[in-house]
């Protein structure tokens, strides 16, 4: 089912309809990198980018476990997941919010191993292993790596150029 789009007046030329979110989620599905922002113990926002797959209606990333947005996860799972063209004039840019949860049946992790090896080529192989991925050519000292399933609660798309159009999506 599909989210409830919402244009909003204030930030959109006078008369522009909502974004369907077939648009917002290929954008989400091609993005080479997206950002995850997350929160530290003290508060501060924590900013990254990184690669994601998208599968099933939801998002999905990795990380190392010593890594700070892995710590700060576990902590909060509040995050949001940005992604577009990076222009000012052209372009969708969409925000996604939700919890990040972390996926540790190795059925589902290995549907996601494929997933990124189809998306970013075969320097993106991971083996999974006791619920986490393994990426072959990381040393010794890396570690697993955890990989997160970010369900979108909210978002919103931000269309530039001739029209601008923030729509606002919820699930």
């Amino acid at each position: 089912m599909d989210p409830t789009a919402k244009v909003d007046p204030r930030y959109s030329t006078v008369g522009a309809g909502a974004i369907e979110w077939a648009e917002g989620l290929e954008i989400l599905k091609e993005a080479p990198v997206s950002w995850v922002s997350t929160v530290r113990p003290d508060g501060r926002p924590h900013v990254t980018p990184l690669i994601t797959v998208y599968l099933e209606r939801a998002i999905y990333f990795c990380t190392g476990i010593h890594e700070r947005k892995a710590k700060n996860l576990e902590r909060n799972p509040h995050c949001v997941l940005t992604t577009g063209c990076n222009s000012f004039d052209r372009g969708l840019d969409v925000v996604v919010e939700g919890d990040a949860v972390r996926v540790v049946d190795d059925v589902r992790l290995a549907e996601i191993a494929q997933a990124y090896e189809k998306k970013y080529g075969a320097d993106w192989r991971f083996t999974v292993r006791d619920g986490y991925f393994h990426h072959p050519s990381a040393g010794p000292d890396a570690g697993p790596v955890v990989v997160l399933e970010l369900a979108p609660v909210r978002a919103f798309g931000f269309r530039k150029g001739k029209e601008y159009n923030q729509t606002r999506w919820t699930f």
